[in-house]
């Protein structure tokens, strides 16, 4: 069965719980960019009366579809079934209420009879705000610092790890200028996204990132970031937050 399939069939399950007020996704799916190898971020809204309850029910609404392969129970922004079932489809099925919606990302209604979700349509974006900007600039210089002392200590597994997480946070950063609509998406939208200059660079960057090469990874990133930097800057609602310890990591 196709994901189109899975959807149809989990969401015609999840209709006949009078405890799910809508039903939408979010994602690729949401944003209509799909494709075989994708997932289904499946989210259901409901009552906090009904919460508890709801969430004794979502295995049985899972299975619908078919027999589960693996699943995990957790919490990271709402409660969350990550589900794999045989054929190796992967769904997240989220639950939400009012309070715990997060405003973020495009989503797709499939279920609203009541309209619960048209005043979240108005808030749908993958840009950052200022301040998550800020953020993400924060941490290129803060996984340096971090870096710098990992490689010191001759530690090439950790400092790989640890340029990692900064090429995760400067592909926000680059994207927050070059494509700014998609720049919550960071890392997985960077081959298509940003300029063919910039992804050489990065590609060049990353192909270093080894526990062999990674002194040579952060020669160019260093080079990167002094050619870049000004215009980072300029975007900073708090400069002078970061700028020593950016200055700092980046010189020498």
């Amino acid at each position: 069965m196709t994901l189109k399939d899975a959807l149809e069939v989990l969401a015609s399950s999840l209709k006949h719980d009078p405890r799910v007020q809508a039903i939408f996704v979010k994602g690729s799916v949401g944003r209509g960019e799909q494709d075989e190898f994708s997932d289904l971020d499946l989210y259901c809204l409901v009552d906090e009366k009904d919460l508890n309850g709801f969430l004794q029910s979502r295995i049985s609404h899972l299975e619908s579809y078919g027999k589960l392969l693996f699943l995990d129970d957790i919490f990271i922004v709402a409660p969350q079934i990550l589900a794999v079932y045989e054929d190796m489809l992967h769904v997240d099925l989220f639950t939400v209420t009012e309070t715990t919606f997060i405003e973020k990302d495009f989503f797709k209604i499939i279920h609203d009879p009541h309209h619960r979700m048209e005043k979240y349509k108005a808030s749908q974006s993958l840009s950052l705000s200022p301040g998550e900007y800020q953020d993400a600039v924060d941490d290129i210089a803060w996984f340096l610092y971090q870096y710098k002392k990992s490689a010191a200590r001759g530690n090439d597994l950790w400092s790989v790890n640890l340029l990692n997480h900064v090429m995760t946070h400067l592909a926000r950063v680059l994207l927050y200028r070059y494509k700014p609509e998609r720049a919550q998406l960071g890392m997985k939208t960077v081959k298509t996204s940003l300029p063919d200059a910039v992804i050489k660079k990065l590609l060049g960057i990353q192909e270093n990132i080894t526990p062999q090469k990674h002194q040579n990874a952060a020669v160019y990133l260093l080079d990167f970031l002094n050619r870049e930097g000004d215009w980072m800057f300029r975007e900073l609602p708090n400069p002078e937050k970061i700028k020593p310890l950016w200055d700092k990591v980046i010189s020498n």
